[in-house]
This record gives structure tokens, sequence and C-alpha cells, in this order.
């Protein structure tokens, strides 16, 4: 997928030097908010077993992974994903941004942009955004793109400790008006052929 600013694509094992030295370098901004940052950091070879996990799963349609990259597609801006947590007709989107590209309105964009492709792809009914309440910075994303905050769960998180998750929804009939809306992308197949614009 590729946005205005961003690629986003399935990590491959060889992008490992790459996803190491961001997550390593933004580790400060990640440990409070992420649980598996509290394993980090990891080595190289852990980094590739990583990754060919997530492109197994992405092969197989059973979760959606994604790198996030500089336009060129060769610097590491971050993660993200659409996630198969919550039953067929629904997707959770994640994201985390490393700390020299943060503030720059880059998990807007790929949100707006994931969430359109959810919907307009996938052919979801439900997509969601799960947050801890205390990450303001966070928890601004859902809003901007057009989620409706849906409810507050309690010690649902275990990062040590039990802590509670802020839950953003929004249901494929509420798309049009919003940001997510609005979003431009193209996306491709395996294969490279364009699958949107249709």
């Amino acid at each position: 997928m590729v946005t205005e600013r961003l690629v986003l694509r399935c990590w491959e094992p060889g992008d490992a030097p790459g996803l190491k030295e961001a997550v390593d370098s933004s580790l400060d901004d990640l440990r409070p908010w992420m649980p598996w940052a509290e394993d980090e950091p990891e080595s190289l070879e852990q980094k590739v077993e990583l990754l060919r996990g997530f492109r197994g799963r992405f092969d197989l349609d059973q979760d959606y992974v994604y790198g996030v990259f500089t336009a060129g597609g060769e610097d590491v801006v971050g993660g993200s994903g659409l996630h198969t947590r919550h039953g067929s007709d629904a997707l959770e989107i994640g994201y985390w941004i490393r700390s020299n590209q943060a503030g720059k309105g880059f998990a807007t964009e790929l949100t707006a942009a994931l969430t359109r492709a959810a919907f307009e792809l996938c052919e979801v009914d439900r997509v969601e955004i799960r947050t801890d309440p205390a990450n303001e910075r966070s928890r601004t994303v859902p809003s901007k793109v057009g989620y409706e905050e849906e409810a507050t769960l309690r010690r649902r998180l275990h990062h040590p400790e039990p802590r509670d998750v802020v839950i953003y929804s929004m249901f494929r009939d509420r798309l049009a008006g919003t940001a997510a809306a609005d979003a431009r992308f193209e996306a491709y197949d395996v294969l490279g052929e364009r699958m949107w614009p249709r």
C-alpha cells in the first residue's frame, strides 16, 4: 500500500536490521505503551525469526502486520497492522512510530488509509483501535480519522500489571464523511497488480 508519504508492506526477513535500529532507538518511547517492547532489545537473529512469522501469517491470510517505510521504501518509520483478533467481520488497527519520526502525522495518515482499505478491500463491517487511556498521543489518532470512542474496558491490558484500554470503533456505514473516507492510497496484490483504486 502506498499513501502520500509512506509505503506500507509486509515485513520481509531482510528488513530485520532496519526494524532493529528503529526499535532500539525508540525504546524509551515504546516501553510505556507497547507490551512487546518489554522484551527489547532483541538480537538481529530474533528479529529475523519474528519477521518470518509475520510474513507467514500474512501469506496465509491469518494476520496482516505491516512495516511502515518512507516513500522510497528504504527507511523504517514504524509498524502497523490489520489484526484479525475480533472475528471474521472485524479488524483492529495497531501502530507505532519511531521516535525521530513522531509528531509528523504518520500514524494518522496510515490509520486513515488502513481504515478505508479494511472497508473497501477487506469488506469488514467494523474496525477498531485500542489504546492505553494514558497514551494521549495515540488517543488523538482515531478521533482525527473519524472513529468514535466506544468504551473503556478495565484491566484488560497486561503491561506488566493490569491496565485499562480505550476502544475506538468505526462501522462501514459510518465511513462516509470521515477523514478515512478521503484517504488516498494505492494497493497492490502479491503479483504487483493494482487492486486500488480500481
